[in-house]
């Protein structure tokens, strides 16, 4: 199982969805990593 931290996964989603769009000629990065989770709790 892999768990994705909040912050990186939410990031991610507004990408992803549409709901931010970079302005043109923008370069975007997402970081995307378990490090502020506990896989205990969604298990």
């Amino acid at each position: 199982m892999s768990v994705a931290e909040p912050g990186g996964a939410t990031a991610l989603a507004a990408l992803l969805s549409g709901a931010w769009v970079p302005p043109a000629g923008a370069k975007v990065g997402v970081l995307v990593c378990g490090a502020n989770t506990d896989p205990g709790s969604v298990a």
